[in-house]
């Protein structure tokens, strides 16, 4: 079996492209970076292009029996990119795969979609809301996907909870360093509402589910995915407190207050946090995964604790060579804390 992976030197694309390989599938990966190779198994074809590239997207498309469409400009770029490599770019993938005739799509879309949603859990069929260029690029591009279903390719759209797992930094990075100095952890609110992560194993586990299901009738749909076990945001990070020995606590904040002053750091390009992470902090936020265990038998490993605290130790692990590295805006790099690490002399 063939896959081509989008976004390949991304933190997900590299647990995908992990996994494939090990199943001995002949993984090629694309994105716009070369990525360290030392860290990827020997067998993987790397292709550095764009997949706002018509003309590459159809020749690398060519003989492969899946796609797993990662690729996406996350909420810290440009608005004008982010809207242009999330909808124009998923659509140079679905007409490469169209016009090749590509057996499977696997789209990683966000739970984003959903905006902040006044209910919960959240099903695969309630209101789409997107909360910035981000969110709302996330909802053009299923609707890209829909519209190719009707011209005959299967579609597996999957939303994702935030994901978390080893390679993981961006926001977690920041988290992560103020746990190993023993800082007090503000959290928006008081961090009594639940708040669903996901280990990126498990995900890459139900893409791969997808990728071989033997009908397609039934994978050619949109499907939630999420940890099963999740408590508090208050009681999950106290696990990850003891785990990692550390001195930290939460510091509970006023949300109402706290958002504004977040909204304002971010128009001033003062913080790296963006809207739709301090929206939802104070909100419950998960979602149901009955859809997907139903049509896969797919069963979560790790809880909300067991991943962050995977994540962390990897963390340590890698320390050294983490803060070598200089701050960027993907989720395989740390992010300058800008305004945040004032505060955090304080905390």
């Amino acid at each position: 079996m063939k896959v081509l992976i989008t976004g390949g030197a991304g933190f997900l694309g590299l647990h995908l492209a992990k996994y494939f390989n090990k199943q001995n599938w002949r993984v090629s990966i694309l994105d716009i970076e070369i990525p360290d190779k030392a860290e990827y198994p020997d067998k993987i074809t790397f292709i550095k292009g764009d997949i706002r590239d018509n003309k590459l997207l159809e020749k690398v498309t060519k003989n492969m029996d899946v796609i797993v469409h990662a690729a996406a400009a996350l909420p810290l770029w440009k608005a004008k990119e982010i809207y242009d490599i999330n909808i124009n770019g998923t659509e140079n993938v679905l007409k490469a795969a169209l016009s090749n005739k590509v057996k499977r799509v696997v789209y990683i879309s966000s739970t984003a979609v959903y905006g902040v949603p006044k209910k919960h859990p959240i099903f695969e069929d309630d209101p789409r809301v997107g909360v910035g260029p981000y969110g709302e690029s996330k909802i053009a591009a299923e609707e890209l996907c829909e519209k190719f279903r009707k011209k005959g390719l299967i579609i597996t759209i999957i939303r994702p909870k935030t994901f978390v797992g080893t390679y993981r930094l961006g926001v977690f990075e920041i988290l992560f360093d103020w746990i190993k100095d023993g800082k007090k952890i503000p959290v928006v609110g008081n961090g009594q509402n639940r708040y669903q992560l996901l280990d990126v194993d498990d995900l890459v586990y139900a893409v791969h589910l997808f990728s071989i299901h033997k009908d397609g009738r039934k994978i050619n749909n949109t499907f939630n995915i999420g940890a099963k076990e999740y408590k508090s945001v208050k009681e999950d990070m106290q696990k990850l407190f003891t785990y990692a020995n550390s001195g930290s606590k939460i510091l509970t904040t006023p949300a109402y207050l706290v958002k504004k002053v977040l909204w304002t750091f971010e128009k001033l390009k003062l913080s790296p946090l963006y809207q739709w992470v301090y929206d939802t902090a104070d909100k419950d936020s998960f979602v149901s995964i009955n859809k997907l265990v139903k049509t896969l038998n797919w069963h979560p490993k790790y809880s909300n604790s067991d991943a962050l605290i995977k994540a962390y130790q990897w963390y340590l692990d890698h320390y050294t060579e983490i803060k070598s590295h200089p701050a960027g805006v993907t989720h395989r790099v740390g992010w300058k804390q800008g305004i945040l690490g004032l505060f955090k002399r304080f905390l």
